[in-house]
Parts: C-alpha cells; structure tokens; sequence
C-alpha cells in the first residue's frame, strides 16, 4: 500500500490554469474519488500522479517520495483509461500477461495470475479472443485486469465505468469496491458520475473549475457541504437552491423563505450572521421536503404550491412545483402509493433545520441549522443498546 500527497500543485496551458493550487492527500490503501463536472480538472490531476503532464507549479509525493519529475514507467503506477486501451492484435490472455512478462516475472507466476485474476473478473472463456470479438463492459474488464495482474502501488482509474450500459455498470462498481478492499491498493478513481462517487469511495475530493471546493466522506459532503456547488452536486436529485432574505430586529435575525420567518441560531452560524449579505441562498434537498399531509412530526412550516411536473423513478417519484406567488421552481420527492397530477394544488412541509445558507456571490456555507449530523460507532451502540434497554 502507498499514501499519495498533491502540494500546491498548479497546472497551466499557456495562461490558462486548469487545476489550481490543489493539495490533497490520499491514504494507504484508500479508495480516493476524485469529482466534478467537465473541465474542473480531475482527468488532469489523475494524469499527473501517473506521470504523463507534469505540473507547472507544486510537487507530488508517493510515499515519501517525491515523482514530481520522474518518469511514468518507474513510479510502479497502475491506470485505466476511458477508452480501454488494449493491445488489438493480442488475445485477452496476452493484453493481462503482457505487462508482467515484460518485467521478466517468472512465466509460470504470471499464468497463475492470469488464471486467477480472469475468474475472478469473468473472463476465463474468453482468454483466446480478442478484443474486437468481446463487448464493451467485457473490453473494460479485461482493462481492469491488466491492472489487478501487476499488484501496483497505485491504481489510477480514469471514468473506466462510463462506455458501460446501466446495468453492467451498476455490477461492475460493487465489484470494484470489493476488488479494492481485498486488494487494498491505494486507487484514485475519476468521475463526472456523482452516485458513482457516492458510492464507491471511501472519501471525495470535489473539484470545481480546477479548485479543491471539499475533500470529505459522502455523508460529511451531503450533510455538510462546505459551498453551494457542493451542494447542488452531490446528492441527486440535487439541491433546491430557493432565494431568501436575512431581516434583523431587536439584536436577533430571523430568514425569510418562501413566506415563511424562520428564527436564525446565531451559535450556528459558520461566519458571523452580521456579516451576511440581506440576500441569501436557501438550500433545501427534495428528500426534506414533504407532503404535509405525509410529513413528520418535526415538520412545523409549510406552503403551498402548485405540481408542474411528475416524473416516477420507481419506488418513489419526484414532482416539480411551485410555489405560490412565485417564479421559483422546487423539486420534492412524492410517495409512490399518491396520486399527484400537474396542476394539482397542495402544501409541502420541512423541517427549518434541514435549511443550508449559502452566499450568493462567494458560495460559501453560512449555516449549517443542525451542526454534525454523525456519530461514531460508538455513540451509535450506545443509542440502540438504550433502545433495546427501554
């Protein structure tokens, strides 16, 4: 296993920086993902751990190593492209044996390898074939071994699961985690796909326009997003982004959103409220938005709105509405089991604390109305067992 440390790094085109003064860390045997929307710069930082851009500015670290400067073939680096890569004269048995075999390993070593690794990935009868004769996800499979074979560093896989349909896709992300975790190879992982993100990584750096907006765990990065593009991009459906005015009286404040005064805590206020602009942005996500005649007890605001749209995702649905006397649309989540129809006039309830405040102009998080929402393993144990007690 390796740890992998970005330091102030900078990558520029001519005068445009594509990845600024990024520092960020990766640990032994971690499964890093790295995302963000097109251009932020990932697939940038990924090829500069693997040696193939070097960084204007900054120095990268594997171990206590510094590779800032040496040459992808001695840094015992690992990738997977997005388009696969693989050798098209040779069979599937000889693109998993050809890297290892290069380095001279011994050839019975490498077979047994290769024999383990193509049961492992499903592979075994199409050892003979090459690659214009297998499928897609079965092509990406076979890149993905190349990698397992060489028992690497660092493993840097960039989008691998992206030319994969639905279904092959979903399968080949649990079988990535569990790879990973038998492995234990520190992986940095690339990805527009924010569910993939969610999903797979053990932490998640979230690059925006080639700046590092939060590095956190999937639960910190949806409870606790640091900026407001944090917010509306992680967690789908995304975040309603909802305008709101911060009105002050007597020494207190209170939000005022869609109708609705809402007092404002002062203790949890990230900057000092006073320092807020009148304007502000009022995060709500669809799953804390309710029907009010299904909502929770905890649910004491409410307003009404009329159904735009209704889409059906399955086991449950998602309607866009708005709300009344206003150009504001909002999405929320809708049981299955209800019969809501455009046009159809009804109230949403929330929970005031479930409410982000962002700055309109910088993004920043003003308030976070519940604080932390995670416990550790152990005040979870001691929580049930009182259950269970009473």
């Amino acid at each position: 296993m390796s740890s992998i440390s970005l330091q102030n790094v900078w990558k520029l085109y001519g005068d445009l920086p594509v990845v600024k003064d990024l520092s960020l860390e990766a640990r032994d045997g971690e499964f890093l993902v790295l995302v963000g929307a097109s251009g932020c710069g990932k697939s940038t930082t990924l090829r500069m751990l693997a040696g193939l851009e070097t960084p204007t500015y900054g120095s990268i670290k594997i171990d206590d190593d510094d590779v800032t400067l040496v040459a992808p073939g001695n840094r015992d680096v690992a990738m997977v492209f997005q388009s696969y890569a693989l050798y098209p004269h040779m069979s599937v048995y000889k693109n998993l044996s050809f890297g290892p075999l290069a380095r001279r390993e011994p050839k019975a070593d490498v077979h047994k390898r290769v024999v383990d690794v193509s049961r492992t990935l499903g592979l075994e009868q199409y050892l003979h074939r090459h690659p214009s004769e297998l499928s897609g996800g079965q092509r990406q499979r076979v890149a993905l071994g190349r990698v397992m074979i060489r028992h690497p560093r660092l493993s840097l896989l960039d989008e691998p699961l992206s030319n994969l349909d639905a279904a092959l896709r979903v399968q080949m992300r649990m079988e990535l985690v569990r790879l990973q975790k038998e492995l234990q190879v520190t992986t940095v992982y690339v990805t527009h796909d924010q569910i993939e993100a969610m999903t797979m990584g053990d932490r998640i750096a979230v690059l925006d326009h080639g700046v590092l907006a939060q590095l956190d765990t999937p639960e910190v990065l949806y409870d606790e997003p640091a900026t407001e593009f944090v917010a509306t991009f992680i967690g789908s459906p995304k975040m309603n982004i909802i305008p709101g005015v911060v009105e002050s009286s007597d020494g207190s404040e209170t939000l005022s959103i869609l109708g609705i005064s809402v007092p404002i805590d002062r203790s949890k206020c990230e900057l000092h409220i006073a320092q807020a602009p009148a304007q502000v942005h009022a995060g709500l996500r669809p799953h804390d938005l309710f029907l009010a005649d299904e909502s929770p007890a905890r649910c004491t605001e409410s307003f009404s709105v009329v159904v735009d749209l209704v889409e059906v995702t399955g086991a449950e649905g998602f309607a866009i509405v708005k709300p009344a006397g206003t150009e504001t649309t909002v999405e929320i989540r809708v049981p299955r089991s209800l019969r809501v129809s455009p046009g159809m006039r009804i109230r949403v309830a929330f929970d005031p604390r479930d409410i982000h405040l962002f700055h309109p102009d910088t993004g920043e998080r003003i308030i976070n109305w519940r604080g932390p929402r995670h416990r550790s393993a152990a005040e979870e144990t001691e929580t049930f067992l009182g259950e269970q007690v009473s």
